[in-house]
């Protein structure tokens, strides 16, 4: 680390030179509709306002990218991390190390080009904060290593700044659990969402005409096959094929565009058990490097579904107080069996299953309530259907789907106190398995309404901190004679 003077802190440092290359991805994605514009200029062949345009972002970026490499300076002290930047407005913002929850180093594409890195810390206010705190955005990759054993090594009270850093070691040999690109690639088949495929289909349907994409036209597969006759007069002659064609089409981008995002984030996925937590690191065009400290994970969650689940895979997340992505919520094994996902948690001193005699299922009162509230839904939409338009019973029949969904997942329902540990299932297409330590428990809240009383049923709230699975830490029903006895044990020291 650098000399340390009078008051504390080293001499100021600016980031590498090529913060004006690596900076430049941020500034385009703040301003891709001014480059959207372009770009319709110049297809309207209005060259010279186009290159106007364009020119005097490109200008602007530079020179703002300049201005902040300029006025950015950064400082290592013995207690803190002081940051320096702004040129009118200046400000000087001071991190001291025992704010810092961990320093996490990130490689993108151009930082791993020219042996780079981007150093991050997190702090206790990161989640609030809109901005992230201590950001050094291009160092070279040895001062970023040196910037973290360093910070690491302050907060476990360590000498003076000329004693050695103190690394949290971790085995390099065999992981506790990794990802070939083989299941990589699984779990990008996986990752198909209905939801693309949702966006896709409106973008077919709103800017078919302009983009000269809409596989459901026949006009467009006419176009396609043009010089195969029959096949051209197939799908002429039968408008159905092209309905066929377009959601095959929309299902095959969906699952490309499902492989392309997992590759991207989970290539090379590797997770390490270290002295004192997680090291996980994945990614192909930007590398992660991310440490999870053990005694800040709260509770865990396993996730999977009926096709997934019958394929024997699971998704493990541990929700901590330290930040991934501005949220604490840590996916340690994004694919797994589940006797892979048992090893990391009995790594943390947790079990991944109670006793299968101390599950309970959810009062019936729980499902009843749901189908009462269906019912004449259902029944209004068979009665419109017979009087006014057949549509309806399409309805109708959307509302069955619903009840047939809620009976499985009341069906799934259940949860179980073991020990130290209270576990809660529940979802269908979606299941969870919530496993939460007794005593990061920090509230419990009953609630119930006019609707549960009258079928004999409660909610169970718990408080756990960090993460946004939260919502997911509750007992959707139980009897009010149950609820208070499940709160009884809970709060029990």
């Amino acid at each position: 680390m650098s000399e340390i003077a009078a008051d504390g802190l080293s001499k100021p440092e600016r980031l590498h030179p090529l913060f004006l290359l690596t900076g430049t991805g941020k500034v385009v994605r703040g301003a891709w509709g001014l480059l959207v514009g372009g770009a319709y200029l110049a297809i309207k062949d209005r060259w010279g306002i186009a290159f106007l345009l364009l020119g005097g972002f490109v200008a602007f970026s530079l020179v703002s990218l300049l201005i902040r490499w300029l006025t950015f300076e950064y400082r290592i002290g013995d207690h803190e991390l002081r940051i320096d930047q702004g040129l009118l407005s200046r400000s000087s913002r001071a991190i001291p190390y025992d704010r810092v929850t961990d320093v996490d180093i990130e490689q993108g594409p151009i930082h791993r080009l020219f042996g780079l890195a981007r150093v991050r810390m997190e702090t206790g206010a990161t989640a609030a904060a809109k901005d992230e705190e201590g950001v050094l955005d291009t160092v070279t990759l040895a001062r970023a290593e040196a910037i973290r054993d360093y910070v690491r090594a302050r907060k476990r009270g360590a000498g003076m700044l000329a004693a050695p850093v103190i690394q949290d070691q971790t085995v390099e040999g065999t992981p506790i659990f990794a990802m070939d690109i083989k299941r990589v690639a699984t779990l990008g088949l996986y990752n198909f969402s209905l939801a693309i495929l949702a966006a896709l289909f409106g973008a077919s349907q709103t800017l078919g005409n302009i983009l000269n994409f809409d596989p459901f036209s026949r006009r467009f597969w006419n176009d396609l096959v043009f010089n195969a006759g029959p096949l051209r007069d197939l799908v002429m002659v039968h408008q159905a094929l092209a309905i066929v064609g377009g959601a095959t089409t929309l299902i095959a981008i969906g699952i490309a565009t499902g492989l392309v995002r997992t590759l991207l984030t989970d290539y090379g996925f590797r997770l390490d058990r270290t002295e004192t937590g997680f090291r996980r690191r994945r990614g192909l065009l930007t590398l992660t490097d991310v440490t999870i400290p053990a005694r800040r994970v709260q509770a865990s969650m396993l996730v999977t579904g009926p096709i997934r689940r019958a394929a024997g895979w699971f998704a493990l997340k541990l929700q901590s107080l330290a930040m991934d992505d501005k949220h604490g919520d840590h996916v340690v094994a994004p694919l797994a069996r589940f006797d892979e996902a048992a090893v990391i948690q009995q790594s943390l001193g947790r079990p991944i299953a109670p006793d299968d005699a101390q599950w309970r299922p959810l009062p019936v009162g729980h499902f009843t309530s749901l189908l009462a509230g269906f019912a004449p839904l259902l029944v209004i939409s068979v009665a419109i259907g017979f009087a006014l338009t057949p549509w309806a019973f399409a309805a109708g029949g959307g509302l069955l789907v619903a009840i047939f969904v809620r009976w499985h997942e009341w069906k799934r329902a259940r949860y179980a106190l073991d020990g130290d540990h209270l576990f809660i299932e529940e979802g269908w297409w979606r299941q969870r398995r919530a496993i939460i330590p007794i005593q990061r428990i920090q509230s419990i809240d009953l609630t119930e309404s006019f609707w549960t009383r009258w079928f004999g049923f409660c909610r169970l709230k718990l408080g756990i901190a960090g993460g946004t699975i939260r919502h997911a830490f509750q007992v959707e029903a139980l009897t009010r004679a149950d609820a208070q006895h499940l709160r009884d044990r809970l709060l029990t020291p």
